[in-house]
């Protein structure tokens, strides 16, 4: 892996996959004995959860919860 211009490195797909990293996941990266670690981050929650709160608040259009449900189960 190569350090870009702005500090960033790009993790191979096949190591997210492995660790089971995903688009929006919080890492750290942590100093021990002159070794740099990306660890995932203990406060990130669940990746439902960070979806959960990044949606909160964002539905338009006036629907009743009687009505998204009928949307959703289709009837």
């Amino acid at each position: 892996m190569r350090v870009n211009s702005k500090g960033q490195v790009t993790i191979p797909a096949e190591l997210r996959e492995k660790c089971g990293l995903h688009p929006g996941d919080e890492v750290d990266v942590v100093e021990e004995d002159g070794i740099l670690r990306i660890v995932r981050r203990a406060d990130g929650g669940t990746r439902g959860e960070r979806l959960a709160r990044r949606m909160r608040g964002t539905a338009t259009g006036g629907m009743s919860t009687d009505q998204i449900m009928e949307l959703l189960r289709g009837e």
